[in-house]
């Protein structure tokens, strides 16, 4: 073998090289991780999830939040017969108690304990209320996750400059900026229909859920001339991608957002709005 092509470095050598070079900044550090994507070092998901990490600490909570207005709280004056059914139907695992407005949350009710109003047990709920956590607007997300792991908590309100809540926050979302959507309590499992009745008049749909079978499920008739699935015809209603929580109406039903993240919709809960009933002679 000649000399001079036995001193050229192999292909491992090169690659040892190129991501052995220490970055100067975060661009380069990017550029090093993309260029091990490109040779095969690194799957997707694990260039993602780098990625991830990187955009968490730099971004901020008022980036993530679910605003205030989107919230689902309960109201520590409405009596348990009331606001169970609003629990069952939001199927959240935990929910801001507020004592008369959004300003004043007075604690974190955990879904499970009501499990003790039905167990006939003694159910007092200011008994059985967790500590509130409140953090700024501008707190660094890296920062959250690192308190939400030491204290153990899931969920946190967020606080304006004002002292007022603009908003709340969960662990969910701060690792879903990193690991993309995790499934939660909207997610549909693989074998489930696109469309399953909730409740009289409601139902949870699939976003993707082609026009088409929507309507023959609900007795609709919308085009699908211009959107082929359920979430196109929101979205196009909407005229943006709603953030989680929002409403749209369309016709005579209302489309309330169940699950979506930053580019897309995945669940929605349909209800057909009640028209008023002419009275009877």
């Amino acid at each position: 073998m000649d000399d001079s092509e036995s001193s050229k470095p192999s292909l491992l050598e090169r690659l040892s090289a190129l991501l052995l070079r220490e970055p100067e900044d975060r661009e380069q550090l990017v550029q090093l991780l993309h260029s091990a994507y490109e040779h095969s070092l690194l799957d997707a998901d694990a260039l993602s999830m780098m990625e991830g990490v990187l955009q968490v600490s730099e971004r901020q909570v008022r980036e993530i939040m679910l605003p205030r207005a989107q919230m689902d709280v309960i109201d520590i004056s409405e009596p348990p017969e009331k606001f169970i059914p609003f629990v069952v139907e939001t199927a959240h695992s935990r929910f801001p108690v507020i004592d008369g407005d959004k300003d004043h949350i007075i604690g974190i009710l955990l879904a499970k304990d009501l499990l003790r109003y039905y167990a006939g047990e003694e159910f007092n709920v200011r008994d059985m209320l967790r500590p509130a956590v409140f953090v700024p607007e501008s707190k660094r997300l890296n920062v959250l996750l690192r308190e939400f792991r030491s204290n153990r908590n899931h969920m946190a309100l967020v606080a304006d400059e004002y002292g007022g809540v603009s908003g709340m926050v969960t662990i969910e979302d701060v690792l879903e900026q990193i690991v993309g959507d995790i499934e939660d309590e909207y997610d549909f499992d693989e074998d489930e229909d696109n469309i399953i009745p909730v409740a009289k008049g409601k139902w949870r749909v699939k976003a993707d859920t082609e026009v088409g079978d929507f309507n023959a499920a609900l007795a609709a008739s919308f085009s699908d001339e211009e959107c082929d699935t359920v979430g196109g015809l929101v979205l196009k209603a909407a005229g943006q991608l709603p953030e989680r929580g929002a409403r749209i109406y369309v016709a005579d039903l209302t489309f309330t957002v169940l699950r979506a993240d930053s580019r897309r919709l995945h669940s929605l809960l349909v209800e057909r709005n009640e028209a008023e009933v002419p009275a009877s002679d």
